[in-house]
């Protein structure tokens, strides 16, 4: 299994993925990997600090839904995920709005940017540019 600076937070990382990007529920361990190390990427030119703020935030977003709901984001079903979500992104904490969009942007770059997804929405770049489709 792929190790990396999501590591600790990696299942609640991947329901959080599935709530943003339901899609990604299908996704096989092989998949679930190539997102992860998108993602890994582009975190290991940020500072340390940033993604350490990123992992506090995925453990409190995992924590929070036990004061709405009794459970934890990891447990709760998708309704009730995709409900929590929605409070989160138009929380009046600016930092919480913002992290939360930071996250949600990290889980489009790593499922899309996979081949695969990339392939099945028709995306075709190429490195030669307008001249690959002559």
């Amino acid at each position: 299994m792929f190790e990396g600076f999501l590591s600790p937070v990696r299942k609640s990382f991947r329901a959080m993925a599935t709530a943003i990007v339901p899609e990604s529920a299908q996704l096989d361990d092989a998949a679930w990997e190539d997102l992860e190390r998108i993602v890994e990427k582009a975190l290991s030119a940020q500072p340390e600090a940033l993604r350490m703020q990123l992992r506090l935030l995925i453990r409190a977003l995992n924590l929070l839904p036990v004061l709405r709901f009794g459970r934890t984001f990891r447990s709760l079903e998708a309704g009730k995920r995709a409900l929590f979500l929605h409070g989160i992104e138009n929380a009046p904490l600016l930092a919480l709005r913002r992290g939360f969009w930071g996250l949600r942007t990290l889980v489009f770059l790593g499922y899309y940017g996979r081949r695969e997804s990339g392939e099945s929405i028709g995306y075709r770049a190429d490195p030669r540019g307008w001249e690959a489709r002559r």
